[in-house]
């Protein structure tokens, strides 16, 4: 008898310690269990599934979800049986993410949020799901989104798709999501995966994860493959990694990388390719200087943004005052670039999908289904950008061109660049985005809040890193890392010594509305 319980307590101290419950669980740390043998990719498959049917469609009803791959356990399974054979492909291996539903995986449709491509199943992988599947990734299916990424009304409405309707923010359901990476945002703040991958044109990952209490990466445009992702514009669409934590935003952005000959612009990609997760260094944050935009007027935000700001100088960085640009003139040239660039992009882009699955066949036949559909479609806002987008020659206009260098120019050698070139900076520090705005059915989305430096960062193409800074009104609130091209390392490096130091563990409590107490809750220095 003593030596059966002398066995028992010894198989019971042998025995792996429990997983991380999934809702708190980022890539790295179900990783570390999947390794250690406290749980496997079966268990977590089922228990994100059974989170998200409990609270997307009942419960909150966050609407986040648009698609779940219907073969994500059986992957699992085969994934577990490699892991018992040996053989791991890496931290992802075996980990469950969510895409953004205008990035092609094939066995799921890819809707971009619109019921003209709700069967646009073209059983091809975007060479962004192709790099996760080789890592051992698990699709776990699709993010709803705002439709056409906010690009068919100047009156749209951030969250809201015909395909999924309105994406709640599991911090305070009445408030916006942002977008147009809404639904992956919401789902990863809800516990829902361990992480996803979004897009951006101008401020479609940045502003969900400031606003959802994530770190989003906006990579420079051409480090990550755009093909077979419905499009805005070539000049300013990147995919782009939306994650808990630092580390996990790292390893996504290492596995991303890709040289794609249908993809010009990622011809030098494969030279800035390596392993960003074991490169961040934390200490290369002394000695850095760091241009900080200032210009807040919100008494709340101003204390917030001067925490992290001394928490910054406690870590070794040199701050430096600097001005905002003229935003006014590099943004009138974007929006006659993305107006052009839409047209001729998505026009290719359905020319290459699968006319038994896909009618709507140019931009022209979208409006005409809109239109026929329109109390689906069209029930909150119209499509006045289709339409002008539409009236133009796409990037056949004389005007084109010559708007397009315009605006890289003032964005880039002649915003950015100089900036930090002026008083010798390393990167650019400013302020994501005020707290989330209430979500607004009539007037679609009101916001006039501080951007920061947003719109620069996704007009030059380069990179751009939020990192959740502290809470107003149970509201998250992000701070921005911007640099120069290809200066991801350099982020990602002083965003995890800013993270490291905060020590900040957001979690969303899923009220009905944000709170009417204290405005201010931030980690202090």
């Amino acid at each position: 008898m003593k030596m059966m319980m002398t066995l028992l307590a010894l198989t019971v101290m042998a025995a792996p310690a429990s997983a991380a419950p999934v809702e708190e669980a980022g890539i790295a740390s179900l990783s570390a269990d999947l390794s250690a043998g406290r749980t496997t990719s079966v268990r977590a498959v089922r228990a994100y599934l059974k989170r998200i049917a409990a609270m997307d469609r009942r419960g909150p009803r966050l609407n986040s979800i648009i698609t779940l791959n219907p073969d994500a356990l059986k992957q699992a399974a085969a994934l577990d049986a490699e892991r018992r054979a040996g053989l791991v492909r890496g931290p992802l291996h075996g980990v469950p993410i969510l895409l953004k539903d205008n990035i092609e995986a094939a066995g799921m449709p890819t809707t971009a949020g619109s019921l003209a491509l709700a069967r646009n199943d073209n059983g091809r992988d975007a060479p962004v799901a192709a790099s996760l599947k080789a890592a051992g990734a698990i699709i776990l299916g699709k993010a709803n989104m705002s439709e056409w990424a906010n690009f068919r009304s100047t009156r749209s409405m951030s969250g809201w798709s015909g395909m999924g309707g309105l994406t709640r923010n599991p911090y305070a359901l009445d408030r916006t999501t942002c977008g147009s990476s809404s639904g992956s945002g919401a789902a990863i703040a809800a516990g829902f995966a361990p992480a996803a991958i979004g897009t951006e044109t101008n401020g479609s990952i940045i502003c969900p994860s400031s606003l959802m209490g994530l770190v989003g990466l906006k990579p420079t445009v051409g480090l990550v493959p755009r093909t077979h992702i419905v499009p805005i514009s070539q000049s300013q669409d990147t995919a782009g990694p939306m994650a808990r934590d630092v580390r996990d935003a790292a390893i996504l952005l290492s596995v991303l990388i890709a040289s794609d000959p249908a993809d010009p612009a990622t011809a030098d990609a494969k030279a800035h390719a390596h392993d960003y997760a074991a490169a961040l260094d934390p200490a290369a944050i002394k000695g850095m200087r760091i241009g900080v935009m200032r210009g807040i007027e919100q008494p709340a935000l101003v204390a917030l943004y001067d925490a992290a700001l001394a928490r910054l100088t406690a870590l070794g960085a040199i701050l430096v005052d600097v001005e905002k640009p003229d935003m006014d003139a590099m943004r009138a040239a974007s929006g006659t670039v993305l107006n052009a660039e839409f047209k001729t992009d998505l026009n290719a882009y359905l020319a290459s999908t699968d006319p038994a699955r896909v009618e709507s066949r140019t931009l022209a036949d979208l409006i005409a289904f809109n239109s026929a559909h329109a109390p689906r479609e069209m029930p909150l806002f119209g499509q006045e950008l289709f339409e002008k987008a539409q009236a133009g020659a796409g990037a056949a206009d004389p005007a084109y061109a010559e708007a397009r260098d315009k605006a890289k120019r003032l964005a880039g050698p002649e915003g950015i660049d100089a900036m930090l070139a002026a008083r010798k900076l390393d990167l650019l520090l400013a302020l994501s985005y005020g707290p989330a705005w209430i979500s607004d059915t009539l007037y679609g989305d009101n916001y006039s809040g501080p951007r920061g430096l947003t719109s620069p960062a996704a007009i030059a193409g380069y990179p751009h890193l939020t990192v959740p800074m502290g809470q107003m009104r149970g509201l998250p609130v992000g701070l921005s890392f911007i640099g120069a091209a290809y200066d991801e390392q350099r982020l990602l490096n002083v965003g995890y010594a800013f993270e490291q130091a905060q020590g900040l563990k957001l979690r969303p409590d899923f009220r009905a509305t944000a709170d009417a107490g204290p405005e201010l809750e931030a980690a202090q220095p």
